[in-house]
Order: structure tokens, then C-alpha cells, then sequence
């Protein structure tokens, strides 16, 4: 697919957060480290657990594998991290490549491989996508190019860092005092509010020093209403998360001036195996004409291998002098209907899209108005 054509986005959508992690950050690091080498740049190592939809207590074909979220694995070396963190706090990015919306603040979108191409390099390198494939149990390649290295980013000054961290001290002890165990500080003001994600499978990288991070682990929400938290990755780690199918938040985390996260976005590979991806969460903090054109090819391409391979079946019926099945080829065509319904549904007209405002709609659970509720207050 080609690269994503950036466009500066409007005044109302430009986020209010200050790039205060530019000074200095963006290019003194460490020097330049040149095209990605997997050789050089990959520090794969196992994650030590993984947990499967049943772990959640989620039905086991809730979505399209067994597989729900992994623990942080190394995945990046330091070299790589840098240079990606020289990319995406680059000028270009930051002053072309920003969003904000009602869910997270601060978010860079849409700039591989014209602004970052180590970082296009790294998440479409073969071996990178054989490492996912094999997390997630299941062969899956990048959703779309324009879902490169999503940034969402939490930026704090030195004093806001020694504040919130004196009120945590100050509650935990309270706390302890009394002898109760309310939320954790942290859980109060998420960085990304409840949420599914508009594709089936995230890899979630850390781009951040969390050596004296507090929090920042990534809460699920289980079929029975409790909540799992899942640590969060150190520098160059990543998490992979099931995430279409899994409402998640990301928490806050204490103790550091940033917290900058890389998410990237796969599908399965297989054309044949249900795609569930919904625009909701992206198509308004998106180009939507680079984003339209993007999911419109990757899924008629889907449609065309689904058409191919049916046509093959239908010839090789034929040659055989058998009967053609006109029950199994209806359902094919009504298969298809259904899958050019939601393309079509998807793509909504330019100017019906509310820049910045993501609703619930994309929610699993939105029957339940309570819950909603508490979201939209949380939000506000």
C-alpha cells in the first residue's frame, strides 16, 4: 500500500499538550543507527505468559484466535528505540502527524514511512511479523500502512511528576492508616479511557525510561466484570493485546516527566478469516481520504482473493462433471454482501465525521447504559 499523505490537520483538532519532550529528546540521544537490520535491531525474547480468552473468562471464539494479551517481551534493541524516538519527535511529525480526541490527548498518526521509514522498516520487516504471528497464534500482517507506529503520548512537567507523586504517597498512606484498599491513584485518570480498538490485534511498544515508572499497566476488562492488569513493558518491550474484542485502559503511570507508547495495528493474513475492523476509534483522528483509501484496498483485496479462490472451486466442479452446489454458492454471495455492508458502513461521509469526538459505538458491551455512563463522566 503507499504511504500515508499527511495533511495538517485543522486548529480545533491540534492538541493542547506541549511537545515539552522535544527539547532535547528528539535527535541527541544517540547517534543515527541508519536502515533497520533485524540482525542488529531485534531483542526477541519469549513473553513470559500468555493469556487466552478463557483466562478472561471470555468465550473461546470471541474473537479470531484463542490468544487475549501477552505480558511484556523484550522485542526492540536500544539502538532501534532511539531511532525511533528521533523519528517520531521529529519537527515534521510533531507539527503535521498531531490528534487529540476525547479518548487520549496527545497523538501522532500517520507518518511512516514518509517521516519515520526505520520505523515502516522495523513493524514490516518479515521476522518482526513472525514474532507477532507467533504471540498471537495466528499468521497476521500489518492492518494498513496509515496504522504504522500510532503514537499516544502523556507528557508531564518536573513539577506535575513530584506532585502527583507526593498525593500518591500521601493516599497510600491514608490508606494504610484506615485500613482499606480503595482504587490505585493511578486508576482515577487514565491516559486512555475504556475502550475497544478498531482492529483485531494490537503490539503495544514502550518508547519511554520507565525505570522509576508507578502504574502505567494496562487494565482489562474479564467476561465476569473484574478487572486483570497487565504490566507495563519496559523500554524497547512490547504487550500484544486481542484488542477488538477486549475493552482496555491504559493507566496512568507516576514518576516519569512522559510515557510514550508506539501501538501498531494487525489483521490476519488469511482472506479467508473474518475481519471485524471498524473505523470508529481511528476515522476521527484520521486523513480520511489516505484512511478510506487504505481500508477500501486492503479489503477489496480480501474480496478479490475470496472471489478468485471461489471461482477455482466452481471451475474444478465443473471439470469434474459435478453438480454445482447452489445452497454453498449462495451462502458464498451472501458472505460477501455482508462484508461490502460493513465496508460500506465504515466509510462515512467527510463531512458526517466530528473530528475528535470517538463514541461508544465500537464498545462490545454498550448495552450497558451504566457503564456508559461512568465512561462519559470519566471523559468529561
Amino acid at each position: 500500500m503507499g504511504a500515508a499523505d499527511v495533511m495538517l490537520q485543522p486548529k480545533a483538532m491540534r492538541p493542547a499538550v506541549q511537545p515539552l519532550i522535544q527539547n532535547g529528546l528528539s535527535t541527541s540521544e544517540a547517534p543515527a543507527c541508519g536502515a533497520f537490520d533485524p540482525k542488529l535491531h531485534l531483542k526477541f525474547e519469549p513473553p513470559s505468559k500468555t493469556y487466552t480468552m478463557q483466562d478472561l473468562d471470555l468465550p473461546e471464539d470471541t474473537g479470531v484466535s484463542s490468544f487475549a494479551v501477552s505480558e511484556p517481551f523484550p522485542l526492540f534493541a536500544p539502538e532501534a528505540v532511539h531511532q525511533m524516538r528521533r523519528e517520531i519527535l521529529s519537527e515534521e511529525v510533531w507539527n503535521n502527524c498531531q490528534y487529540s480526541s476525547n479518548l487520549s490527548q496527545c497523538q501522532l498518526r500517520g507518518f511512516a514511512p514518509k517521516y519515520a521509514p526505520f520505523v515502516y522498516d522495523a513493524w514490516k520487516h518479515p521476522e518482526t511479523l513472525a514474532i507477532i504471528s507467533r504471540i498471537a497464534g495466528i499468521d497476521l500482517t500489518i492492518e494498513m500502512d496509515f496504522e504504522i507506529g500510532h503514537v499516544n503520548m502523556s507528557v508531564k512537567s518536573e513539577q506535575q511528576k513530584a506532585e502527583e507523586l507526593l498525593a500518591a504517597a500521601d493516599k497510600k498512606m491514608g490508606e494504610a492508616d484506615e485500613g482499606i484498599a480503595g482504587c490505585p491513584w493511578e486508576d482515577d485518570k487514565p491516559i486512555v479511557d475504556w475502550h475497544t480498538d478498531s482492529y483485531p490485534f494490537v503490539c503495544v511498544l514502550m518508547l519511554s525510561d520507565c525505570t522509576d515508572m508507578v502504574g502505567g499497566e494496562t487494565a482489562l476488562k474479564k467476561g465476569n466484570g473484574d478487572i486483570l492488569k497487565v504490566r507495563g513493558p519496559q523500554m524497547g518491550c512490547a504487550v500484544i493485546l486481542q484488542g477488538r474484542y477486549i475493552e482496555h485502559q491504559a493507566l496512568r503511570a507516576l514518576g516519569t516527566t512522559e510515557r510514550i507508547t508506539m501501538v501498531t495495528s494487525f489483521r490476519p493474513r488469511n482472506p479467508t478469516m473474518r475481519d471485524d475492523t471498524v473505523l470508529t476509534t481511528v476515522r476521527p483522528v484520521s486523513n480520511l481520504s489516505e484512511l478510506y483509501f487504505q481500508f477500501a484496498e486492503y479489503r477489496l483485496e480480501i474480496l478479490e482473493e475470496r472471489i478468485r479462490k471461489e471461482l477455482k472451486t466452481m471451475r474444478e466442479t465443473k471439470e469434474r462433471s459435478k453438480k454445482l452446489n447452489t445452497r454453498v454458492l449462495k451462502g458464498f454471495l451472501k458472505e460477501q454482501e455482508s462484508f461490502l455492508g460493513h465496508m460500506n458502513k465504515e466509510i462515512i461521509e467527510d463531512d458526517q465525521v466530528k473530528m475528535g469526538e470517538i463514541d461508544d459505538s465500537h464498545l462490545l458491551g454498550n448495552g450497558d447504559n451504566e457503564r456508559n455512563l461512568r465512561k462519559r463522566a470519566r471523559v468529561e
